[in-house]
């Protein structure tokens, strides 16, 4: 099989598409929705939590088999169907209208997989073996969700106030990547590992402060 290309894509009010209504669409859906997605199911039944989602007006809903043309205004679509005909004829109707396809558990007929990921606020860390062994994939991000805490998420939104507040203020390009550099030294990174918010704080505070400039924050 040949390589793949991972992207992160931006599906902010991008139509996303599902064709089935049991337990992997469910999972398919609230990841589509986690990213802004809006999104449509195509399924003649569904779970009892996709109903209560199409009753709160979270998705649209076509209570019915997939009829050709579905797809139509779909930036990507999710087939997840316990029915290989019907994931088929998904895919072909995808592939001939050029829109993205991920065909669950038959990773020939796809355009894109779904790898595992690891959310930590801005930190997304994604896992994939190619469609070849999802089991694979989750056990890594398993691994990886114990080494990489939530404190992350924290860490990513105060570099992300130093730099729209200072960095980009500051002229200097050697300054500017000691500063980026200092913020991802070794003591730093010790504490994430250790998910000690206070001591973070008081480092990312005493290396900004070092610098020259004001702390984005009163430290703990």
């Amino acid at each position: 099989m040949p390589g793949i290309y991972p992207v992160a894509l931006k599906l902010d009010g991008q139509l996303g598409v599902v064709v089935g209504g049991g337990t992997v669409a469910l999972r398919k859906v609230c990841s589509l929705l986690e990213a802004g997605a809006r999104v449509r199911l195509i399924s003649p039944d569904l779970t009892g939590e996709l109903e209560e989602m199409r009753t709160q007006g979270l998705i649209e809903v076509i209570l019915r088999p997939y009829h050709f043309g579905d797809v139509e205004g779909a930036f990507l679509v999710i087939s997840a169907t316990n029915d290989p005909a019907v994931n088929r004829e998904v895919a072909r109707d995808c592939t001939a209208r050029q829109i993205l396809i991920n065909s669950v558990d038959d990773p020939e007929n796809c355009t894109f997989y779904v790898p595992a990921t690891v959310r930590r606020g801005d930190l997304v860390i994604a896992i994939s073996t190619g469609g070849q062994s999802p089991m694979l994939a989750r056990k890594i991000r398993q691994r990886l969700e114990r080494l990489y805490g939530p404190l992350y998420g924290r860490y990513l939104e105060l570099i992300g106030e130093i730099r729209h507040n200072i960095v980009r203020s500051v002229q200097d390009t050697t300054e500017k990547e000691a500063l980026l550099e200092a913020l991802s030294g070794p003591e730093i990174l010790e504490a994430l590992e250790r998910g000690d918010s206070a001591m973070l704080e008081e480092l990312v505070d005493r290396v900004v402060r070092g610098f020259g400039f004001e702390s984005p924050y009163s430290p703990a």
